[in-house]
C-alpha cells in the first residue's frame, strides 16, 4: 500500500472539488458536490458498464441494500474516480464504494 503525504491528499481532493464544481457549474442551482445530485444527474454522471452495474445490484441483493442506498453508491463511486481523476466509472468504483457502505453498517449501525 502506498502512503501519501498530506499534502498529496490534500491536493487530489481539491482538484476533485475542482472537477465536481466544473461538473455542476450553473445552470445546475444548488449542487456543488457528487453528494447532492438527484437521480437524472445519477444516471447522467454515473453512468457504468454493464459489467460495472451488476456489483452494486449483487451488493443490493446481499447486504439487503434499498434504492436510495444504489444512488449513494454510484455517488461515492463518482468521488472515488474524481479522486484518481477518471472520467468514467469502472467497476473497481463501486466495489471500493460498497466496501465504505459496508464499514458504515459495521462499525456505526
Amino acid at each position: 500500500m502506498k502512503i501519501e503525504s498530506s499534502a498529496c491528499v490534500r491536493s487530489r481532493v481539491l482538484r476533485a472539488r475542482d472537477i465536481q464544481l466544473e461538473r455542476y457549474r450553473p445552470p445546475k442551482k444548488n449542487i456543488y458536490a457528487n453528494s447532492q445530485m438527484p437521480p437524472k444527474l445519477i444516471r447522467k454522471h454515473c453512468a457504468i458498464t454493464a459489467e460495472g452495474e451488476k456489483i452494486p445490484e449483487t451488493a443490493i441483493q446481499r447486504l439487503g441494500l434499498s434504492a436510495r442506498a444504489h444512488d449513494r453508491i454510484l455517488k461515492v463511486s463518482r468521488t472515488i474516480a474524481d479522486l484518481e481523476g477518471a472520467p468514467s466509472l469502472a467497476p473497481k468504483h463501486p466495489s471500493e464504494a460498497i466496501q465504505y457502505r459496508t464499514l458504515d453498517r459495521t462499525y456505526w449501525a
